[in-house]
């Protein structure tokens, strides 16, 4: 027995050898689809930008995109104080920037000043403003820091997620980093190359330094046709999010397709409701009212759009939190069923009534309204185009208007001449701190009726109020009543009426190994520093 279990030992660590040393080198490469505005991680906004310092910073705390759960990065542990205005990192030693400088707690104050600076506006740092005040960083020792804010910041640790820290004496500035990659070279409108970072800290379960790619090089190709044909051809490796028609077509021709499921981006419907929008007095009596808002849901069938226009990848919507979201969901909540019966009969109690096949309000008008959406994007036409059919069959004549997009923002942010519109909401973060400028009726993003100077109705009141109580309040528990509270009022007066939330859809070379899909972007490198490549595709260099 014992020299059987010698044999499978020897076996088992000849293996692992092998895998280890396939896990090695290679040069990984996606498209990014517009230039990147910076490369200071404390002012990035855009997609291209964060890309970057996804792959190159190095955060405290890292969110992990399957679980959904906080994971420990530079700190080792951390403690969140009960009135939620503190938060004191245990950070790890022995640690170095990409170009040999040291890290400690001074560099995590450092960056925690220039991210909190006012005249830095940096999109990041708005995250943690709670209230007037500053932000006290006090370093208690080389490896251990404490950040007091003026206020409570609900879900204070998941924020730090996207702070890269910076070190406060290196002369590269923004440049030398704590991530598993470092800018080497950028042409502007060709790409933008990425290196291994040498004294990147993490290393896998077998000792062995990450990552074990060498390079990853970012194309800049705006053009997303030429970069689905990029990656049949084998030029590209990943494409990070797929429409439903590119994904039926890679998948039809192999397994490099994948579906992760029901995603966080939502697709929804809205009335203007601005009281001094240039619309008639009946129609802004008709989108005013809880129980044509609710008609229209009702009448609307979100399992043929699912099925069709995204060819069954998406999922009829609940309402404004996901069920991808796990924690933040009301799973009390199911979707609106479709019920064209139900709709007239909501109607019938504001004195609607069909004539002759024709939906008339009490005062004999009838009921038409237009539906604005983007043009270029065909599946908002196409679900605009479903739509009509559907509210036809109670009466409701709807006209599908295409606007390009900057015309589309004048009419919904400025001028308020539209009467309903069809657009789409990203959702990148699981807090619902990120939809405050949604939901508060001051907000800009309160699309129905945007910056009111009071709230308009009851129960947009009590939205107000309830967004208050959640940001203040540090107890998980008090908050998920909150928000489960802010669903049920969205759910029942309908400002948004959601269609369907889209799934996440990518894909992945069989070449690149240990890639795993996720709904949470970034959705198929999120794991980058544990990729790698067949030894096949490393063998092959890379032009």
């Amino acid at each position: 027995m014992r020299i059987v279990s010698n044999l499978r030992l020897a076996f088992i660590l000849a293996f692992l050898t092998v895998a280890a040393m396939a896990q090695s080198g290679g040069e990984l490469r996606f498209c990014i689809h517009a230039e990147p505005k910076t490369f200071n991680p404390l002012l990035v906004g855009d997609d291209p930008s964060e890309t970057v310092r996804y792959l190159t910073g190095g955060v405290l705390l890292r969110i992990n995109r399957v679980t959904q759960q906080i994971e420990p990065e530079l700190a080792k542990s951390w403690k969140v104080s009960p009135d939620g205005r503190k938060i004191t990192f245990k950070l790890r030693t022995g640690i170095y920037f990409s170009d040999g400088t040291p890290f400690s707690a001074a560099d995590v104050a450092y960056t925690m000043q220039q991210l909190m600076d006012p005249n830095l506006h940096s999109p990041t740092g708005d995250q943690f403003r709670s209230d007037a005040g500053k932000v006290e960083t006090t370093v208690l020792a080389p490896d251990r820091v404490a950040i007091m804010f003026p206020a409570p910041v609900a879900g204070l640790d998941r924020l730090f997620d996207q702070v890269a820290i910076m070190s406060a004496t290196s002369q590269k500035k923004e440049l030398a980093v704590l991530g598993p990659f470092y800018m080497a070279d950028y042409k502007p409108g060709v790409y933008v190359l990425l290196k291994r970072n040498p004294n990147y800290w993490r290393h896998d379960a077998f000792g062995k330094q990450l990552p074990y790619l060498d390079a990853v090089r970012l194309y800049i190709q705006q053009n997303r046709d030429l970069e689905v044909m990029r990656f049949v051809r084998g030029e590209v490796d990943l494409i990070n999010t797929l429409d439903a028609e590119y994904f039926e077509k890679l998948a039809s021709q192999s397994a490099a397709a994948h579906d992760a499921g029901v995603g966080f981006d939502t697709e929804q419907i809205w009335f203007n409701q601005v009281p001094s929008a240039p619309l008639p007095a009946y129609k802004k009596a008709w989108f005013t009212s809880t129980n044509f808002r609710r008609a229209i849901s009702q009448a609307i069938n979100r399992e043929d759009l699912a099925r069709v226009v995204f060819r069954g990848h998406a999922h009829p919507a609940v309402g404004a939190i996901s069920p991808a979201n796990a924690f933040w969901f009301n799973s009390k909540l199911k979707v609106q069923p479709y019920d064209p019966d139900g709709a007239l009969h909501a109607l019938a109690q504001d004195g609607f009534r069909l004539d002759n096949g024709v939906l008339r309000d009490k005062a004999g008008n009838k009921v038409e309204f237009s539906v604005i959406t983007n043009s270029g994007n065909k599946y908002r036409q196409l679900m605009a185009t479903m739509m009509q059919q559907d509210l036809a069959k109670i009466g409701v004549r709807l006209n599908v208007v295409t606007l390009d997009f900057p015309s589309l923002i004048e009419r919904i942010s400025h001028s308020f001449n539209y009467e309903s519109c069809l657009l789409g909401l990203v959702n990148d973060d699981l807090d619902p701190n990120a939809q405050m400028n949604v939901w508060l009726s001051s907000a800009s993003d309160h699309q129905w009726n945007p910056e009111q100077k009071t709230p308009a109705t009851a129960w947009e009141a009590e939205l107000d109020n309830l967004m208050r109580a959640q940001a203040s309040t540090t107890n998980p528990k008090k908050r998920k009543q909150y928000m489960d509270r802010v669903q049920e009022i969205v759910f029942e007066q309908n400002p948004f009426i959601y269609l369907v939330n889209k799934d996440g859809l990518s894909a992945i070379s069989p070449s690149v190994q240990n890639a795993s899909a996720s709904v949470l972007r970034p959705q198929t490198y999120w794991n980058i520093d544990e990729l790698w490549l067949q030894q096949a595709q490393v063998a092959k260099g890379r032009e």
